[in-house]
């Protein structure tokens, strides 16, 4: 398809109304090679077309296969109705399709096994309103309805929606800290986010986490993070901005960590249900790698303590009944 530029504008905006899709969708499209300036591939979505330019879009090819849905998976259901589902993702789980991906995302999964899902989010988000890294885990909801996805993606502009993470990293914190920054994309390294008010670049959003020590080993740490908000690898960029790197995170800490993936879990999530207006809390135990993890750091000493949930909230100055009326707990299995 071959479209001549009428006024000046950026090409994912023209891109995204030609083709009738959003802006992220469109930028799927730059980032797989299939938009062309003049004959020029573009590789950038903020590129600003002049009036005549000729911009031709080749034709997004799916998979040649479908990804494999392993028979025994796995996932802690914490909750489920009819408007939204809430789950503890295990790690080495993409939350949705890429073209690099080559195994099944939990998207994939989760329409493998007939669950309805929102699509404000495009085919390949549907039900995701916030996403977890592959190799982090934790409490993620999903959205069942677009009716539910639309009030969620509000809770979570607005802050009313929120996570606190548990994380094991190198060195110590010898005081709760606040992180607060523009993240951005690093200018040497497009797979990281970077502060980028330390090392004086221009560009990236406002991002501010707040950090708490919990638990420590001689030269490890459990720690508690609340995301005041919702940045690519806020927390991992964050850390890794103090000296702090998460254990086993190969991207923003040691190349050559003996630790399978990266030590990060979303322990608490908080939401307004999008029917009843009912404030829930849920909580995702963390899953077992990261516990035996910790018994080695800790060698033996009872580190659990920390992570009640009263405890653990009272550590930001916070109390349950702030964030949830009572919710009875479920943990069946998605199989």
């Amino acid at each position: 398809m071959r479209a001549i530029a009428q006024t000046n504008q950026r090409v994912d905006q023209f891109v995204a109304h030609l083709l009738g899709i959003t802006r992220s969708q469109a930028l799927q499209y730059i980032k797989a090679d299939l938009i062309y300036i003049n004959d020029r591939a573009c590789i950038k979505g903020g590129v600003v077309l002049k009036p005549g330019d000729c911009v031709q879009v080749l034709p997004l090819q799916p998979p040649a296969t479908p990804p494999t849905i392993a028979p025994n998976f796995q996932i802690a259901c914490l909750y489920e109705d009819e408007d939204i589902l809430v789950l503890n993702k295990p790690p080495h789980l993409a939350t949705h399709p890429a073209s690099s991906l080559k195994e099944a995302s939990l998207v994939e999964y989760l329409q493998a096994k007939g669950y309805a899902l929102s699509n404000l989010g495009g085919r390949e988000r549907c039900g995701i309103v916030h996403r977890l890294d592959k190799q982090t885990s934790g409490a993620l909801v999903i959205a069942k309805n677009n009716t539910s996805h639309a009030r969620l993606s509000s809770q979570l502009q607005s802050r009313e929606m929120g996570r606190f993470y548990v994380a094991l990293i190198e060195g110590h914190l010898r005081t709760g800290m606040c992180v607060e920054c523009r993240l951005g994309r690093h200018p040497k390294n497009r797979l990281k986010m970077a502060n980028l008010d330390a090392i004086k670049a221009k560009g990236g959003k406002l991002s501010k986490s707040f950090f708490m020590p919990l638990f420590d080993s001689k030269a490890h740490q459990l720690i508690g993070a609340r995301l005041h908000s919702g940045r690519t690898h806020q927390v991992r960029a964050h850390l890794q901005s103090i000296g702090r790197p998460i254990l086993g995170d190969t991207l923003y800490g040691s190349k050559n960590s003996a630790v399978a993936r990266t030590m990060l879990h979303a322990y608490l999530l908080y939401l307004t249900h999008p029917s009843t207006g009912q404030k829930l809390l849920f909580k995702a135990k963390l899953l077992d790698d990261m516990v035996e993890c910790a018994h080695k750091l800790f060698q033996g000493v009872d580190w659990h303590g920390c992570l009640q949930e009263s405890v653990f909230l009272e550590c930001f100055g916070v109390s349950a009944c702030e964030l949830h009326h009572p919710q009875k707990e479920q943990h069946p299995l998605l199989c």
